[in-house]
């Protein structure tokens, strides 16, 4: 016999109706957070236990359906570039650019001075050849798009050599012989995972041997008893038998070493020294050191370029007018001498003092926090996104304790714009390196209310 509660259960369109009153969401999310109110209901009674239905609880799922995602996070991590927060943040004449072309329509195949249709591929090449000395550049939408199109123009059905040492993994399993065999080049490794020298890259060249390809190791680091071939000499040797070179940066440094070492960073090779290397192609993120949205640059020799703009990847790796936008006026920042005002620069050019005194200003805005002990306490910041794995940034954090450490978190991680810092130690730590001016005032009124806002 069907146990009578069951027949007790509220219909899901009243059950909406009623929660209507208490939650500023769509009837749609409304209906559906009743549904699996009900549901888990009904799996409650048909498993023996007590089950009760509530509108509030139907309210409260309803507006969580309809929060869009993704949304913006508030950064307390210290990690520049979080990979899982978005990596770089936008600079304002980015974000700027972007909303110009996004609310209509724009000349992304279209010239202007013509009146014809016009290419996508012309909008950043003047910029980027300027800022890097390359010959030619095109955008895809990330740096593996980059590489694969490059390997493709350059080397398809034909051999690929590259260090040992040099065969990373770049994040979410995708490895470097992954991409190569997407391209349909055969991988030929040289040397050893710590020392690879001229003559292996030497003894490898065969009638086979299609592309040179040297990878800058930007997301881990080899130290101790190591050897590599520079650059130059890859470059040097393709150029004395015949081959292409590839050099897959990674990161893309616009900023050259002097304002590194100023700033306290591992020194980080350059776009611009790395095309003066004479190879026919160098690849790097748009959204990693640079600072723009995502996106993936090719730049390097005329021939080489126009091999890989001609290539049927090409469509399917294309950017949109977004991006196009957004990273032209990234572009553009440094161009002008302004790359201060792109955030990641900003953030990684911070000193220790200057993020002593944000610290203890959001200290001061906390105040008193139900339970809660505020500190301010010396940390270490990382840049991220498989940049600079070994700078130790100095910096300064606000640690919480007083209550479990986890429940904290949890109550900045689901707050309206949700706060996402670390635990270490028993304590929670917001490192200020990552926080905005205008996130301070909003994370002190989390943090005071105890997650509620």
């Amino acid at each position: 016999m069907a146990d009578p509660r069951l027949t007790q259960l509220p219909a899901v369109h009243a059950l909406a109706d009623e929660a209507r009153a208490l939650a500023n969401a769509p009837r749609w999310a409304l209906v559906e957070a009743a549904r699996r109110e009900i549901g888990t209901a009904r799996e409650a009674i048909l498993a023996g236990r007590d089950a009760k239905v509530t509108a509030g609880r139907v309210a409260t799922l309803a507006a969580e359906l309809a929060r869009p995602t993704p949304r913006r996070v508030v950064n307390a991590t210290g990690v520049v570039l979080h990979t899982n927060l978005g990596r770089a943040p936008l600079a304002d004449a980015a974000r700027a650019a972007i909303d110009d072309v996004a609310g209509g329509y724009a000349n992304l195949e279209y010239d202007l001075e013509r009146g014809e249709r016009g290419s996508r591929h012309d909008h950043l090449r003047e910029l980027l050849c300027a800022l890097t000395g390359a010959e030619a550049a095109i955008v895809v939408n990330n740096n593996a798009a980059a590489m694969v199109l490059g390997l493709a123009a350059l080397a398809t059905d034909k051999q690929i050599i590259v260090s040992r040492g040099e065969l990373i993994e770049i994040g979410g399993s995708f490895r470097l012989p992954e991409i190569l065999a997407l391209s349909r080049g055969t991988l030929v490794e040289v040397g050893t995972t710590n020392k690879t020298r001229l003559g292996d890259y030497e003894r490898a060249i065969g009638p086979a041997t299609g592309l040179l390809l040297k990878v800058h190791r930007s997301n881990f680091a080899i130290v101790g008893f190591t050897a590599e071939v520079s650059c130059a000499e890859v470059v040097e040797l393709g150029q004395a038998r015949g081959l292409p070179t590839m050099i897959d940066l990674g990161s893309g440094m616009l900023v050259d070493r002097e304002l590194q070492r100023a700033w306290g960073l591992p020194e980080e090779p350059t776009v611009a020294e790395t095309v003066a290397s004479g190879a026919d192609l160098v690849a790097f993120s748009g959204d990693k050191l640079l600072g723009g949205p995502q996106a993936g640059v090719l730049v390097g020799k005329a021939s080489a370029i126009a091999a890989a703009r001609e290539h049927p990847l090409m469509r399917a790796l294309r950017p949109d007018k977004l991006t196009l936008a957004g990273l032209s006026a990234t572009l553009a920042l440094y161009r002008d001498g302004r790359h201060a005002d792109v955030p990641v620069v900003r953030m990684l050019a911070r000193s220790a003092a200057e993020l002593r005194a944000v610290a203890e200003r959001l200290a001061g805005l906390i105040g008193t926090a139900p339970g809660i002990a505020v500190a301010v306490e010396p940390c270490t910041s990382t840049v991220g996104g498989g940049a600079m794995p070994t700078a130790q940034l100095p910096s300064f954090a606000v640690t919480l304790t007083g209550r479990p450490a986890d429940a904290v978190e949890r109550e900045l991680r689901t707050a309206p714009v949700p706060i996402i810092g670390r635990i270490a130690d028993g304590r929670v730590w917001l490192d200020v390196r990552t926080l905005g001016d205008s996130d301070l005032a909003y994370v002190a009124r989390v943090v005071s209310r105890g997650g509620v806002t």
